[in-house]
């Protein structure tokens, strides 16, 4: 039996037919080898409601439709033709202040769905069904939404440090910070929690006296934070944007991770030539990103910057959550475009996804950055972008991006080409 795996759309459809042939749900448990329990739990978390009734008979769900005798109930009939009794109607239900509904008994049991019902075609009151389609596709937008993030920007997060990393300090309970200072602070104690956890405040759960006797949970993603950075620039505004401006280049920029807690690489990645840059920083923070693109806005002169990178595309960590001071130099000059891949899609920059895997020649997944210095990883970079591709017609990334843009911004970047014959793809070149 399949365990802690979603539903596909195939299979929802599977439900769905087997529910219209009158099965089950341990039936159809046992034919998608899952828990009846979940199928239940699928069908109730899915239904939908319409005010419909069979062939050639108007919705009524009213308790007294087969009793009443009611005519003209409305003043003027908005009907399309005048019926003798008001419970003919379809309008009766909405117009008439005797109105009381009947619910399906049918409907307080399991499949508690009016699909495979006998009496569907003559039963005129409201129906729950299940669909397939419309299932799925609520499926997948829950599946989004939880996945993308806190709604809290750097400045609310900064204003709820202040107010709760001191109180913290002086071994005060979430719980009892959260209960005298709920005016304040306006989020939930669980949030609170997670929050610490993240490390987003100054105070940490070694300041939590209960917290650090637990045993050591689960490994959870890095926090993300602030939907509000994504309106209008999600991926499907991406595309548009695109299609508007077919001959922008596209930059994707991402975070390579070592150790939690540690230094990390931001990587710019220049699509068309597959050439990337890299950065370290100290913390993985939305500041450390700002700095970069601030010097490199002025080392690059405005007018190189801007034609570099008209278009960035980055994934929904926090440290691409002031998209503003990203887009807008200090006087609010505009110098890109930055936008947002979907949550959990990180095969819409699969470009730079797969560049990532050369970084891992050099340092695996898992081990640290702290012994690296930026010096180390401009060499790392230049042995990669010197490394022939077959995507690139044998040619390496420094030669598609000096073809493409200038050798004089190579050098601005401070980019040097290794000889072909010289080319190292492992850590030795550290030493």
């Amino acid at each position: 039996m399949a365990i802690n795996k979603h539903l596909t759309l195939e299979e929802r459809i599977k439900i769905c037919s087997m529910l219209n042939q009158g099965e089950s749900f341990k039936a159809i448990s046992q034919s998608l080898s899952k828990s009846p329990t979940t199928i239940s739990r699928e069908v109730k978390s899915h239904l939908i409601y319409k005010k419909i009734s069979g062939y050639g008979r108007p919705y009524n769900s009213c308790l007294n439709r087969f009793s009443c005798d009611l005519r003209m109930v409305c003043k003027t009939c908005i009907a399309r033709r005048k019926y003798s009794f008001c419970h003919s109607c379809k309008y009766c239900n909405t117009n008439c202040k005797d109105f009381m509904q009947e619910l399906c008994k049918r409907l307080n049991k399991p499949p508690y769905v009016c699909n495979g019902c006998a009496n569907y075609n003559k039963c005129t009151l409201e129906k729950s069904l299940y669909q397939a389609s419309s299932a799925h596709t609520e499926y997948k937008s829950v599946w989004s939404e939880t996945r993308s993030g806190i709604m809290l920007c750097e400045d609310e997060v900064k204003y709820i440090d202040e107010v709760v990393s001191p109180l913290l300090r002086k071994s005060q309970s979430l719980n009892h910070i959260c209960t005298n200072n709920k005016d304040s602070i306006m989020v939930s104690e669980s949030t609170m929690y997670r929050l610490v956890d993240y490390n987003v405040f100054s105070a940490r759960n070694i300041d939590m006296p209960r917290k650090v006797r637990y045993s050591k949970r689960k490994a959870k993603h890095g926090i993300k934070i602030d939907k509000n950075c994504r309106i209008d620039r999600t991926y499907e505004d991406f595309n548009v944007f695109i299609s508007n401006y077919p001959d922008f280049p596209v930059t994707e920029m991402d975070t390579v991770e070592g150790n939690k807690g540690g230094k990390v690489l931001l990587t710019i990645h220049f699509k068309m030539a597959e050439f990337m840059l890299a950065f370290l920083r100290e913390a993985n923070d939305s500041q450390s990103v700002i700095d970069i693109i601030d010097r490199l806005y002025l080392e690059l002169r405005p007018d190189i910057f801007s034609y570099l990178m008209p278009v960035c595309l980055c994934d929904n960590g926090s440290e691409f959550s002031n998209p503003k001071a990203l887009e807008f130099d200090k006087q609010k000059n505009q110098r890109t475009h930055i936008f947002y891949c979907d949550p959990g899609a990180s095969y819409q920059k699969c470009s730079i996804e797969r560049n990532h895997e050369f970084i891992r020649l050099f340092v695996p997944k898992g081990q640290s950055f702290d012994y690296l210095t930026q010096e180390n990883v401009n060499t790392m970079m230049n042995h990669i972008n010197s490394y022939s591709r077959k995507s690139l017609a044998n040619k390496c990334p420094y030669e598609m991006f000096s073809f493409f843009y200038d050798e004089e911004i190579l050098s601005l970047l401070g980019c040097l080409r290794i000889p072909a014959n010289e080319v190292t793809l492992n850590k030795s070149i550290f030493k």
